[in-house]
Formats: C-alpha cells, sequence, structure tokens
C-alpha cells in the first residue's frame, strides 16, 4: 500500500512539474522537442513494424504455396498408387483365372487320360 501511495505521488508530482515547465517559454519548447522525438520515435517504430509484417507476411504465403503444393503432390502420389494397386488387382485376378482354367484343363485331360486307361483294361 506504501509503494502505491509513492507510485501515485510520483504522478501526480510529474504532472505538477510538466504543468510548471510548459508555463515557462524554454520549458515549453523542451517540451515541445520532446515530444516531437517521441512522435519521431513513434512513425520510426510503426514503420518499422510494418516492414517487418511484410516480410513475415511474403514468408507466411510463401509457406503456405509451399504446403499447398506439398499437398498436391501427395495427392498425386497416392492417385498414382491407387491407380498402381488397381492394375496389380487385375493382373493377379487375370493371372488367377489362367491358372485355374488351366489347373481344370489340366484335371480334365488327366480324367480323359484315366478314362481310356481304365476301358482299356477293361477290354
Amino acid at each position: 500500500m506504501k509503494n502505491l501511495f509513492w507510485f501515485l505521488l510520483g504522478i501526480a508530482g510529474g504532472f505538477v512539474a510538466a504543468h510548471l515547465v510548459n508555463k515557462d517559454p524554454r520549458g515549453h519548447e523542451l517540451l515541445s522537442e520532446v515530444d516531437a522525438r517521441i512522435a519521431e520515435f513513434t512513425d520510426r517504430m510503426s514503420d518499422a513494424y510494418r516492414e517487418q509484417e511484410s516480410r513475415i507476411g511474403g514468408f507466411v504465403d510463401g509457406v503456405k504455396d509451399a504446403g499447398s503444393d506439398a499437398l498436391d503432390a501427395a495427392k498425386g502420389a497416392v492417385d498414382s498408387a491407387k491407380d498402381a494397386a488397381a492394375d496389380v488387382v487385375g493382373a493377379a485376378k487375370s493371372a488367377a483365372a489362367g491358372a485355374a482354367e488351366s489347373a481344370a484343363s489340366s484335371v480334365s485331360d488327366t480324367a480323359d487320360a484315366v478314362s481310356d486307361a481304365a476301358k482299356k483294361l477293361a477290354d
């Protein structure tokens, strides 16, 4: 509580001192010069902030573009992988059908050969 009192007393004393200095023409000129320097400083800081903001904005836009390009490339790779997988599945189906047909033909030929051999033995 004591620190708050001294803080408020310091602020009030500063206002009183500034008011007294401002009444004197030399003090008024000094305060005007200080005010001009503060305004110049804040203008420079604002300009630097805006410049940095535009630099960062450009960097962010570049990162967004790179991310978008990477996403598009990943989508293309996924689509290519899907197509390749579909081709592999189709080839496997064709191979399996061909193997099944070949096996059926071999079984049929074997059955015919056994049947002929059985007829010969029976005669």
